[in-house]
């Protein structure tokens, strides 16, 4: 191989790295949610179990990155590549704590039933889903466009967890039973619109590689 070459081939196994990270938060939003749904405490611990595994590609992709800084000198949009991977990598690791944080709740509601039939959170959970593939989709692609959308999808996640705020508001109000468990579900809402903020940063990320100046998306 010439050093080009490895260069390359390492770029690649970086993003890689990058896209596994994403198709596993993915998947553990989907679980943690589910969970919820059903107050399933088995599929809750799972999660918990498997975020262990998103924080070793995290490691891997400091290790991988550092080494071609190091070996390789990047400049300019390579190196934009392997910093904003970095970036990205830890923002997919906060997304995928933050779906441990739902299961957790799940753990703290084994054995209760819902106080009310869930419908804006999953949809707000469905939001911050699209906007995971997308935010993947738009690194892979370079997509300036996509990594744009971001910032309107986000707007649709911020008004879903204020409507949600104020409607536990009101089941508290109504009967103080309500208390504790609407306020383990406003909790869920607060981690779904943080799971969208770190998405919109990964949008961020992206006009960074493309353009070299970073937006503020999360306006």
């Amino acid at each position: 191989m010439t050093t080009r070459k490895e260069f390359d081939h390492g770029l690649e196994q970086l993003h890689d790295f990058v896209i596994e990270m994403g198709n596993f938060v993915e998947n553990a939003l989907v679980e943690s949610i589910e969970a919820l749904k059903a107050v399933d405490v088995e599929r809750a611990q799972q999660v918990i179990a498997a975020d262990l595994s998103l924080n070793q590609l995290e490691e891997k992709v400091t290790e991988l990155g550092a080494k071609l800084i190091a070996t390789q000198q990047p400049v300019a949009k390579d190196l934009r590549r392997i910093l904003s991977s970095f970036r990205i990598a830890s923002d997919l690791e906060r997304m995928g704590d933050l779906a441990v944080d739902i299961a957790k709740v799940v753990l703290r509601m084994e054995g209760q039933e819902l106080i009310k039939p869930l419908i804006d959170l999953p949809r707000m959970a469905e939001i911050v889903q699209m906007m995971t593939t997308e935010s993947i989709q738009s690194f892979i692609q370079e997509n300036v466009d996509l990594a744009y959308k971001m910032a309107k999808d986000d707007d649709q996640v911020d008004a879903l967890y204020g409507q949600i705020t104020r409607e536990l508001y009101s089941l508290m109000m109504e009967n103080p039973r309500n208390i504790t468990q609407s306020s383990l579900l406003s909790f869920v809402g607060r981690y779904l619109e943080r799971f969208g903020d770190h998405a919109t940063n990964i949008g961020e990320s992206v006009v960074y590689i493309v353009t070299g100046t970073r937006p503020d998306l999360n306006v």
